[in-house]
């Protein structure tokens, strides 16, 4: 009788069918490419939630197949590797012709949920777009785009994704010599506002009408019908930018970088480089150490995604029709901003109704957080433990502030507004709980994470990750992972070096 087990095949990359959507498009709107091969490949890790939005078993992301293919040393079946074209305004000004600089799209596959994504390797080597760099990654800025796509998808915030990191050995030069790495991101789409305004400011209305078709007929196909698709688009493109805006708010979210080149045509957050989450509380808080005139500081965010709507708008005039068309698709971003982030804020504060006081409420908590630089995340996750008819209660979160008076005054209105609409402590910090996260992924925390996979060590890593993709849970035995942080990490930087 044979007793020996069959051990079940895991299916491979075999199953991944490149449909390569956007290599249909004319060849202007890309060159075609292999990605540079990178020495030696190791896996750093990889993301099984990821993975299972394109089918593949976790077991497959610990193949040699699959650390060559996205290391960019093996091109799948079927997949055309390519690096797009496109120009943006970078810090406000026009900086002309950009284009994936260090970003090889390899095409789009089959999504486990339905529709598509696409897969594209970040690091995999120069292309002409590539502006005198020499196309790499280095694992520092890698390791935190690979943490925060992930970690932002957990906190339910629309984001590209990151399947995997890949590592080697081979150096790049930055401040200093620093190990390379490829990360491979995932989104429906990777087109963007500079996608538009490369065309519309080459004066190539032709490829501008290409692009926004294949725009609203792949992933706006609702729009197609509507009087005018283009004045659609801009509307809903405005609609979703303002809810993602107030969704970085409501977290603490510091992207560090909203330049029109990195701003999703979905609505999704794209291209994580000096981001930040906002610790001791101030608005005028800039993450990003390049940014030397605050451009992009956290209170400035709103106002630049507008900034940048106007900027796609324009782009888009020539196809529109007209400046009050436009002006009109334009017109409700504030309204939906403003809604959204009312809606966030009362949820975090466990509001279920809206008075016509309640911002009274909520700009004398900022101000009270602002005056004493409370922790954005600690404050609002320790709010839920708030009690109606103890006060005594409230010490650890009185605590974070230097004015304690100030708190108990505010305290008590908070109080008597949650009596309004007869609030329950034990359902209140429930949904509280599930609006704000104890976990983020602070600076210093990728920090420890960057050191010890510098020396070959990736269990910080791969930890940090298992944390981040359960944001809103207690997870006691991580308990430290919520702590404030600790006096070296005032020192971090990040810039668009990072």
């Amino acid at each position: 009788m044979n007793t020996r087990l069959v051990t079940p095949e895991v299916p491979g990359l075999e199953q991944l069918r490149f449909a390569n959507t956007f290599a249909q498009l004319p060849a202007a709107f890309y060159t075609k490419l292999m990605p540079t091969p990178l020495p030696t490949p190791y896996l750093v890790d990889a993301s099984a939630q990821a993975a299972g939005l394109i089918g593949l078993d976790a077991e497959v992301t610990a193949s040699d197949e699959f650390i060559q293919t996205f290391a960019g040393n093996r091109i799948a079946t079927g997949s055309q590797p390519l690096a797009a074209v496109y120009s943006g305004h970078q810090f406000g000004v026009w900086a002309g012709q950009l284009g994936d600089g260090r970003a090889i799209l390899l095409g789009d596959v089959a999504a486990s949920a339905g529709g598509r994504l696409e897969l594209q390797l970040k690091g995999a080597g120069a292309t002409p777009y590539s502006r005198m760099g020499d196309g790499r990654a280095v694992l520092r800025s890698s390791i935190r785009e690979y943490l925060c796509s992930e970690a932002m998808a957990a906190l339910g915030i629309p984001t590209s994704r990151a399947l995997s990191l890949i590592g080697s050995d081979q150096l790049a030069m930055r401040e200093r010599p620093e190990t390379t790495a490829v990360v491979t991101r995932m989104a429906p789409s990777f087109v963007r506002f500079g996608s538009f305004e490369h065309w519309y400011y080459n004066n190539r209305q032709e490829e501008l009408k290409i692009l926004a078709d294949y725009v609203i007929t792949g992933f706006y196909p609702e729009l197609q019908d509507a009087a005018n698709p283009y004045q659609a688009l801009l509307a809903e493109v405005t609609r979703r930018t303002a809810h993602l805006m107030a969704q970085w708010q409501a977290v603490g979210f510091m992207h560090g970088v909203m330049n029109t080149d990195n701003m999703s045509i979905l609505g999704l957050t794209l291209d994580y480089g000096p981001f930040g989450f906002m610790e001791a509380y101030d608005p005028r808080h800039i993450c990003n150490h390049t940014d030397q005139q605050g451009r992009y500081a956290y209170s400035m965010q709103p106002q630049i995604g507008q900034w940048n709507c106007y900027a796609l708008g324009q782009a888009l005039l020539p196809l529109i029709g007209s400046v009050e068309a436009t002006e009109a698709a334009l017109a409700d971003y504030q309204g939906q901003y403003g809604a959204k982030m009312d809606e966030l804020l009362h949820t975090k504060l466990g509001l279920q109704s809206h008075q016509a006081d309640d911002s009274k409420l909520l700009d004398a908590m900022f101000a009270l957080m602002q005056g004493s630089h409370v922790d954005f995340t600690r404050f609002f996750r320790s709010l839920g433990n708030l009690r109606l008819d103890d006060a005594s209660a409230d010490a650890p979160l009185r605590d974070q502030f230097i004015d304690r008076a100030a708190f108990d005054a505010w305290a008590l209105q908070y109080r008597a507004r949650l009596r309004m609409e007869n609030s329950q402590d034990s359902a209140r910090k429930l949904a509280m709980d599930a609006s704000n996260p104890k976990y983020v992924l602070r600076n210093y925390l990728a920090q420890i994470a960057i050191e010890k996979a510098q020396n070959k060590d990736f269990s910080e890593v791969r930890k940090l990750l298992q944390i981040l993709e359960n944001p809103f849970d207690e997870q006691p035995q991580h308990a430290q992972y919520a702590e404030l942080p600790p006096d070296w990490a005032r020192g971090l930087e990040v810039s668009c070096s990072s």
